[in-house]
């Protein structure tokens, strides 16, 4: 809506593709001592002939290349990774990784679950989603400002229990806000679309809501709400966001897998998985909630459309039983004690306004 040309990012990025215009990244260089850095590495991997990917900070990304020079004689098998902005033509070779902003090779005969990954950075929400979506892969890392290398012990098993529980929240609600945390990044219109039609036909009503950044004070202005789901780039979406295309896709099933890039789940994409086709209600199989124990839908059904009223005026206090058929919210205003300030139009004396 400015009218710009091109973007100017700097500092921190996530990398996730723009939607429309081109992007150059400047992400400033620290220092970086390399020496040391490569002594830590030799301390956390003894054995030379380790399968090793070498990650780093896009800060540090510069320095790359001389720590190459210095371990790439010693190790073998190392693979440094590169700085990748945007996406590049073409389908990605085989064996090769682009992911988080990441291009590599894996030569590992095993993929890339038989390869370690070291990091050059600090801890943060990059090295977080880097363990997460890459758990069966150990982990080291090297902080240039302690001059520290370490191995990496965040409990990933719980994490992803965590993520469970939130899978089985998101299957036992029955209304879902869908909250839009990008506007710019590639293929989030799609995915919008995606999510409301997965919904509709799981039998979920869903409300899109734009909020700007998210907190717990303006998400509590929406108590008919039972969940949200964030729609945002990789690292926006950590960590306590629910998997809702696993939570009602019967398809999809439970692999302990983590995905935050939501392009990964469109048509085409490496994670995509169709929708199955509607059961009848009388055929479906039912499922049992894990967190309250009572039954509910695990079928995708084809609903017939909502009739909205002629009018889509604001409804006065005597209509409102008659909406509540069609709306959640308007069925949850109506079960409150208190449902805002009444008008008493020509009951109230005129007044200035007071401070207060």
């Amino acid at each position: 809506h400015a009218g710009a040309g091109a973007v100017l990012h700097y500092g921190p990025a996530c990398l996730s593709p723009c939607r429309k215009l081109p992007v150059l990244h400047i992400f400033g260089q620290q220092p970086l001592d390399v020496g040391r850095c490569a002594e830590a590495f030799r301390e956390l991997y003894p054995d030379r002939q380790s399968h090793v990917v070498v990650l780093s900070d896009v800060v540090y990304a510069h320095a790359m290349g001389e720590l190459e020079q210095q371990l790439r004689p010693e190790y073998p098998n190392i693979v440094f990774s590169r700085v990748m902005c945007g996406d590049p033509p073409g389908p990605a070779p085989p064996r090769e990784v682009r992911q988080f902003g990441r291009q590599f090779l894996v030569e590992a005969p095993g993929g890339l679950q038989d390869c370690a990954m070291f990091y050059v950075g600090a801890e943060g929400l990059a090295l977080t989603s880097f363990m997460l979506t890459w758990n069966r892969c150990p982990f080291s890392s090297f902080d240039p400002a302690t001059s520290c290398g370490r191995r990496e012990t965040l409990n990933v098993n719980r994490a992803l229990m965590r993520r469970l529980y939130l899978v089985e929240r998101a299957r036992d609600a029955r209304v879902v806000g869908i909250l839009v945390g990008t506007l710019g990044v590639a293929g989030y219109l799609a995915v919008l679309q995606h999510l409301r039609e997965l919904l509709r036909r799981a039998g979920k009503r869903s409300y899109t809501l734009a909020v700007g950044k998210p907190n717990p004070a303006k998400l509590a202005n929406f108590l008919e709400v039972d969940i949200f789901v964030l729609v945002a780039c990789a690292q926006n979406s950590l960590l306590d966001s629910s998997d809702l295309e696993r939570a009602c896709n019967p398809a999809r099933e439970w692999t302990g897998n983590y995905r935050t890039d939501f392009r990964d789940l469109l048509p085409g994409a490496c994670a995509h998985v169709e929708l199955p086709p509607a059961v009848p209600a009388a055929e479906a199989v039912p499922d049992i909630s894990l967190i309250t124990g009572e039954m509910r839908a695990a079928h995708l059904c084809d609903p017939p459309a909502p009739q909205l009223p002629p009018s889509t005026a604001l409804a006065c206090r005597d209509q409102t039983r008659a909406l509540t058929e069609i709306s959640p919210a308007a069925s949850f205003l109506e079960s409150r004690s208190w449902q805002g300030l009444e008008q008493r139009l020509g009951q109230t004396p005129v007044s200035k306004a007071v401070q207060g």
